[in-house]
């Protein structure tokens, strides 16, 4: 590797590490704010915060590492624009194609990392974050109320209030339940609630409190108190993974299954990395800057092909899912015009092409 292969290898991995932590910080930060608002919500396993964020960390690190790839192969030509470098390389002979030598050797194993996320870390976090979910999902009632908070059952027709909960999350105190069933609804209150397991059934046993019954249809209430009460809790759920969805089907699973909305997913995986390398080897295009323009707009015209190529693979995957075109057809239609602009706009740089090469010029027909 010669001196000016080195320096720009040298200068991508500088500006690469410090866009990715860039990129990173932002995105966790996003993902902490939504996980604890879902955990306050009562949505999430408090316990479970920092296992969720690595898992939602490890999903989204395919596209951040497709970004912070992209802006670092701008930022280090736009840079070598702004200085002059370029200009220099150019009057010494090299084109603009000799860059992608470097860039190659430079971006190689972050083209496997890419690959190894989007077939392999996609897949598995999606199912360890539905595993999760399933989980704390079906647990028990009394399991699933926090103190000072309404919560409402899995079975979507008690509400649960308690005041205090011990840590090993069985003693409760100031137990509030409401129950409807069609016209008729029961309020349950009592001091203090235990839970117990009588024949294989999980039960709260209340002390000191009074069941209220109310007719809603005829205006009947029934009040009864009691010193002791066993109120049954919905058994706790298997850990079973329903409802498996495409996205946490292996990429072997996608492959050999026909299902429209499996080929979708296919291609969004498969879509990823091809964007890798055409934004990489378009970057160094994009890359271009006037000096008096200055780098901004080479950096939002690199910002608004990544987000736009990026969209397009969102719209790909649902199109395909809807069956509006097939897998083969996307791939050529979004990959391949990309691949095909990106080649012909090195041509046009390598050898100055232009179409008004093809048209002759009526200048040309006179002398003729």
């Amino acid at each position: 590797m010669n001196l000016i292969q080195k320096s720009i290898k040298n200068e991508l991995t500088r500006n690469f590490g410090g866009s990715t932590v860039i990129l990173f910080t932002i995105v966790m930060t996003i993902i902490l704010i939504r996980i604890l608002g879902q955990a306050s919500k009562g949505q999430a396993d408090p316990s479970e915060v920092i296992l969720l964020i690595g898992l939602n960390g490890i999903g989204n690190a395919a596209p951040i590492l497709i970004l912070s790839l992209f802006i670092s192969v701008v930022y280090t030509f736009s840079r070598m624009y702004l200085d002059s470098e370029m200009v220099i390389w150019f009057s010494s002979g090299i084109s603009l194609s000799y860059f992608l030598k470097p860039l190659a050797k430079f971006s190689w194993p972050i083209i496997v990392a890419i690959t190894l996320l989007s077939v392999g870390a996609w897949p598995w976090s999606n199912t360890q974050t539905q595993l999760l979910k399933n989980k704390f999902e079906s647990r028990s009632d009394i399991e699933r109320v926090a103190p000072g908070k309404f919560q409402e059952s899995s079975s979507q027709g008690l509400v649960f209030f308690i005041e205090k909960k011990k840590q090993d999350d069985d003693l409760a105190s100031s137990v509030f339940i409401s129950k409807v069933e069609g016209e008729t609804e029961t309020i349950t209150t009592a001091k203090a609630g235990i839970v117990e397991f009588i024949s294989g059934e999980k039960y709260i046993a209340l002390t000191k409190g009074q069941q209220t019954i109310l007719n809603h249809s005829t205006g009947e209430t029934r009040i009864t108190e009691f010193d002791n009460f066993k109120y049954w809790i919905n058994p706790i759920g298997k850990q079973i993974l329903t409802g498996i969805q495409s996205q946490m089907l292996s990429t072997f699973d996608l492959i050999v299954s026909p299902d429209s909305i499996n080929r979708g997913e296919l291609f969004w995986r498969i879509g990823l990395i091809l964007s890798a390398i055409n934004l990489a080897m378009l970057a160094i295009q994009v890359s271009s800057v006037n000096p008096r323009v200055g780098r901004s707009y080479s950096l939002a015209m690199a910002l608004l092909c990544f987000f736009g190529y990026n969209n397009m693979l969102n719209i790909g995957k649902r199109l395909i899912a809807e069956k509006t075109f097939t897998f083969g057809e996307m791939m050529l239609m979004l990959h391949g015009t990309a691949s095909l602009i990106i080649l012909i706009w090195y041509l046009h740089t390598e050898f100055n092409l232009s179409w008004r090469r093809f048209i002759a010029s009526p200048t040309a027909k006179l002398n003729a």
